[in-house]
């Protein structure tokens, strides 16, 4: 889900910064310590947006630099159980495919890709159901419900996300427009 946040925090500027508009330091300080980090509680931060406020300076003994209360606005993604999404296949393992959502890719394991016994053709690296006929391969546009999120680090790539496409209104898009047809059919 995707949020925009308000937040309250101090920024250290540093001298070589002093010749800029204060505004204008204190987000590219905040772009920089901030942008595409994961928060445990918020998601993970996209972009820094505006600077509203920069506080007074203070400057601390043996440091150069000077500190600023700073209120600014943040643009964030954090992955929700059960959330639906919609993404790309852009890696297949024989355990599952990867799914792009976002700012993060998604796992959806091989036993949660379609209702069907599924096998993975390795010298094709796609995903084949046995008695559907159903093919999951690179670039396809799916359709997932995220299952699990597994939060480790701020650093985005060592967090997990688990999603399945064994619902109705799941799985690659293609597939979803044939049983809409087949359900205004029947």
């Amino acid at each position: 889900m995707y949020k925009l946040l308000t937040i309250k925090d101090v920024v250290r500027i540093p001298p070589r910064m002093f010749t800029m508009d204060p505004k204008d330091a204190a987000k590219k300080v905040l772009r920089e310590t901030y942008e595409g980090i994961y928060d445990r509680d918020e998601g993970v931060i996209l972009a820094i947006l505006d600077v509203h406020d920069v506080g007074r300076g203070i400057i601390v003994p043996g440091d150069g630099a000077t500190y600023h209360e700073v209120i600014f606005d943040v643009l964030v993604w954090k992955p929700e159980n059960g959330e639906v999404v919609e993404g790309e296949v852009v890696e297949m393992m024989p355990y599952g495919a990867f799914i792009r959502i976002g700012p993060m890719d998604g796992l959806v394991h091989i036993s949660q890709l379609m209702d069907d016994y599924v096998v993975f053709d390795e010298k094709n690296r796609q995903f084949i159901g046995k008695e559907t006929h159903r093919v999951l391969k690179l670039g396809d546009h799916v359709r997932a419900r995220i299952i699990g999120v597994s939060v480790k680090s701020k650093i985005i790539r060592e967090n997990k996300i688990n999603m399945t496409m064994r619902q109705p209104g799941l799985g690659k898009f293609e597939w979803i427009d044939k049983e809409k047809r087949k359900a205004k059919e029947a």
